[in-house]
């Protein structure tokens, strides 16, 4: 269910997970000399599955987080994760500082994560 409290939450995690993996990825290519590529591959899993536990625990409110919740914030997150490296690699190749076009992939990909989360994944969790 929908709630301002909840929208509040699930927005700063994004914040904050946003800051973490752009933390990675700065990190995988500046001094482990990864691909750009493979980097932000990388990064963004790991961003994904801590975000995925956070949002479960704290946004939503769940006991514990399922394998069934885990593998539908996968398959919803994989359709703007893919539009995120497409395009942090597409602005990159057109010349852009892969942190900026890191930056500009990521607010793409919001909507499209907010639209399954409270649609889809968590839709008939309580509202707190």
């Amino acid at each position: 269910m929908f709630s301002a409290g909840r929208l509040v939450r699930w927005f700063a995690v994004g914040c904050v997970f946003t800051v973490l993996t752009l933390s990675v990825l700065y990190l995988l290519v500046e001094f482990g000399r990864f691909h750009t590529g493979v980097a932000t591959l990388v990064a963004g899993e790991m961003g994904l599955l801590a975000r995925f536990v956070v949002n479960d625990m704290w946004v939503f409110r769940e006991a514990t987080p399922t394998l069934r919740r885990l593998g539908h914030f996968h398959v919803a997150t994989a359709g703007s994760f893919a539009v995120w490296w497409l395009a942090g690699n597409a602005l990159t190749r057109m010349g852009a500082h892969y942190m900026l076009a890191a930056v500009a992939a990521t607010s793409i990909s919001a909507g499209c994560n907010l639209v399954t989360n409270f649609a889809w994944i968590w839709r008939n969790t309580k509202s707190y």
